[in-house]
């Protein structure tokens, strides 16, 4: 299983980055513009599990971005993530599998090459509607910009999965697979 992630944590988070010190916007350029311009994914790890990972690839916290948050969920075979709500949009790429989304107690059916729209203040949740193969998505949102304006609301309504999906016991994430196409559905 991955390490714990914001998910699951009581600790504080940095949703924007402060702007301490001197700021000048000529020292903040030149420092955005030392910082790394590729990331290798594969140096990032998931965290959560075991029926959904995340893998975060950018966030304010980072220093890179200010506004800026784009993640990787991977589904274990029928698993499926936290029920939660949030006032920010957020996008969802199908990059592989076949599943559903629950949003405001309407289901909404995707696979590989669909893209999910989470809507602002929707309650929902992400489901891996296939038993035996994994299913993945890259994750879009304005999330910190939402947070930069003050708009708070985020409410977890029923937590992650603690416990592997049925069938699923021994479903270990794919940290190193390059390929993660399972093809057509």
């Amino acid at each position: 299983m991955g390490t714990e992630s914001h998910y699951h944590s009581k600790k504080d988070r940095v949703f924007v980055r402060a702007i301490a010190g001197p700021y000048n916007l000529n020292d903040e350029l030149q420092r955005l513009r030392d910082m790394p311009r590729v990331r290798k994914g594969k140096e990032i790890k998931f965290q959560d599990g075991p029926q959904a990972y995340s893998r975060h690839y950018v966030e304010p916290k980072d220093g890179i971005t200010q506004t800026f948050h784009l993640h990787l969920e991977e589904y274990a075979p029928g698993g499926k993530s936290q029920k939660h709500g949030h006032v920010n949009e957020a996008a969802f790429y199908i990059l592989d599998g076949k599943g559903y989304e629950i949003h405001d107690g309407i289901r909404y059916d995707w696979q590989a090459g669909d893209i999910a729209i989470v809507h602002n203040n929707c309650v929902h949740q992400h489901f891996n509607a296939d038993p035996e193969r994994p299913a993945r998505a890259l994750v879009i949102k304005t999330k910190p910009m939402y947070m930069f304006m003050n708009m708070l609301f985020q409410q977890q309504v029923e937590p992650r999965p603690s416990e592997p999906a049925p069938g699923a016991e021994g479903f270990v994430e794919r940290e190193a697979e390059d390929d993660h196409n399972h093809g057509d559905y």
